[in-house]
């Protein structure tokens, strides 16, 4: 018969069988909490940044090409704007004011430049048909405009929210981005900028040959 200090030593000894920590050793621990912790700063950080600072990584690719249905019963093609400087812009009729302050903006730069080979083309995102109608009849807007059918342009151009404009060379790359209202001055200095890298192009290429030497 076991004495009573031996009794008491087989009462308080841990079970051979016991579980390990489900976190092991406290290091393990302190691991996993400053994993954690990286996550949700990561994550708070991506929220509060500002889209309009985020580079987009479109920029110098080729432009995803697309069909747009427009709401004059056409439709436009990007494939066949090859040679010329397209200025896509994303808007809505409920993007108020950003897009309402830019609409008379964008057609003013549509007069003037359409002539030198510069197309104008309004992606209308996520809105109601007659309210969109009604948004292009109020500002005159005479440039080519149709609706993003289940948002698949916007999706492939990665957009983030209205209004946000695209500017596409001649050879049917992205060379610039604008996230939010665009203001005259930017818009006329981004058009400017392509129609100089297609000027710089063809002054590169040389003087086309007469047909038929």
């Amino acid at each position: 018969m076991p004495s009573s200090r031996e009794a008491t030593a087989t009462a308080v000894a841990p079970p051979a069988h016991r579980r390990p920590s489900r976190f092991g050793t406290p290091w393990r621990f302190l691991a996993a909490a400053g994993v954690a912790v990286g996550l949700l700063g990561l994550l708070a950080w991506g929220l509060t940044r500002d889209p309009k600072l985020i580079p987009s990584p479109l920029i110098g690719k080729e432009a995803p090409l697309f069909e747009l249905a427009l709401f004059d019963g056409g439709t436009f093609r990007l494939e066949d704007q090859r040679g010329k400087v397209v200025v896509l812009n994303v808007w809505a009729s409920w993007c108020y004011p950003a897009c309402w302050n830019e609409a008379p903006r964008l057609e003013a730069a549509w007069r003037r430049y359409r002539d030198q080979g510069v197309v104008l083309v309004g992606l209308n995102y996520q809105d109601r048909e007659a309210e969109a109608r009604a948004f292009i009849q109020r500002f005159g807007k005479t440039f080519p405009n149709g609706p993003d059918q289940g948002s698949k342009i916007a999706i492939a151009y990665g957009v983030y929210g209205v209004p946000e404009t695209f500017f596409i060379d001649h050879t049917g790359r992205i060379y610039a981005k604008h996230i939010g209202e665009i203001s005259g001055e930017t818009l006329a200095a981004k058009i400017e900028t392509g129609l100089a890298r297609r000027r710089q192009a063809l002054d590169m290429a040389g003087p086309t040959a007469p047909a038929g030497r």
